[in-house]
């Protein structure tokens, strides 16, 4: 009698059963759009310097084909690899192999594609590179990895299952966007465009943003507590998207003034991600990679720091590691109109703030269903 377990793999497949590479150059210069790669899994305008460059020899990817990384795989704990699937045609660096899937009738791109998303894909391909620090994967490696091929319709029903969610986050993703740019466009009109700094209106002034804000700068945690041990709160150690913010979840119970509040703007203040920031969605302790800035009238303050951020960011030192302290933050110069008018601010921005809130809450479970959806991939079965 068959185990279980020997059911369940009887229908994993090696990658290099279903696809081949592709080796296409850019004779003649035909195609002109050159995309790179990132780390997380997407295709991205390209920021390589090409001058003097031999543009032919660039690669041609073409919709449906993949783009990868087999480069420092273990280094980074993660194999880049995407699927074209906005346009025609793009060429990239030839430092990057190209494949395709041989029967579309076999295995759907798409279906594949979802495959690589998988944390565990990428803890695979890592536990596989080799070749000293970088670790690369060899391609003989990538192509012996397995995954499940159930039959073809199964496929397209995952893939319908999730692309519903995908849609649906990037909907949601636009619409967040457009009321981000509408709260900016209503902050700059009232506070900056209409304003003429030699003759501000009655009550107006210019200052400082101590003088509209608190800043709290956050402090590493100590000793057990640090180890999670006694009550306290998840902490916030520096931030590079807001989904990122949650790598260190300990416990801690140290100095309670270095806790952010819900809608608290949270800044990070030290290394490359100095002057990224989003508002807390709850109570965190905040450890010395970031501060928390809030205010009487925090959705004027989001979009002042927003509007500021390139004159703020002039006040960061460090070249190997950026920084900037709190002092600099507090005498951060400012124009600081009167209470109606900041009141008046409120009340208009506060329903925008708050649907942002909502679909990015509502994001954050699509997310989670959609990881969901991902990780039982590996038990799908005919």
């Amino acid at each position: 009698m068959y185990s279980k377990n020997w059911v369940m793999k009887s229908n994993y497949k090696t990658i290099g059963e279903y696809i081949r590479l592709v080796d296409e150059r850019n004779k003649g210069l035909r195609v002109q759009q050159l995309l790179g790669l990132s780390i997380s899994k997407q295709f991205i305008p390209s920021v390589a310097n090409i001058i003097g460059a031999d543009m032919e020899n660039y690669k041609i990817i073409r919709k449906n084909q993949f783009a990868c990384s087999t480069m420092q795989v273990r280094r980074d704990k993660k194999m880049p690899v995407a699927l074209l699937r906005d346009i025609d045609e793009a060429i990239i660096s030839q430092a990057y192999p190209i494949f395709e899937v041989k029967d579309e009738n076999a295995l759907l791109p798409d279906y594949l594609m979802m495959w690589f998303e998988r944390s565990e894909f990428d803890r695979e391909a890592c536990f596989h590179a080799v070749g000293g620090v970088r670790g690369s994967l060899e391609w003989e490696d990538f192509e012996n990895l397995q995954l499940p091929i159930p039959h073809i319709d199964k496929q397209r029903e995952i893939v319908k299952e999730y692309n519903t969610i995908q849609n649906r986050i990037d909907l949601n993703q636009q619409l967040i966007q457009k009321l981000e740019e509408t709260a900016q466009a209503i902050y700059r009109e009232w506070f900056v465009e209409r304003i003429d700094i030699e003759n501000l209106p009655d009550g107006w002034k210019v200052g400082k943003l101590s003088d509209v804000s608190k800043i709290i700068m956050g402090q590493s945690p100590e000793g057990e507590s640090y180890n999670g041990i006694g009550e306290g709160c998840p902490l916030i150690n520096g931030p590079v998207e807001f989904g990122e913010y949650f790598a260190l979840k300990t416990k801690w119970t140290v100095d309670p003034k270095k806790y952010c509040k819900k809608g608290d703007l949270i800044f990070c203040v030290r290394g490359s991600t100095v002057g990224k920031h989003v508002i807390a969605d709850d109570k965190y302790a905040i450890g010395r990679g970031v501060c928390a800035i809030s205010s009487k009238y925090q959705n004027h303050l989001v979009q002042l720091v927003k509007t500021n951020l390139g004159e703020i960011l002039k006040d960061v030192t460090g070249s190997t590691f950026p920084n900037i302290d709190r002092v600099t933050l507090e005498n951060f110069p400012v124009v600081i109109g009167n209470d109606e008018i900041l009141y008046e601010f409120e009340k208009t921005a506060t329903p925008i703030s708050e649907l942002i809130w909502i679909k990015s809450k509502e994001n954050q479970k699509l997310t989670e269903l959609k990881e969901l959806l991902l990780s039982k991939l590996a038990t799908v079965e005919n």
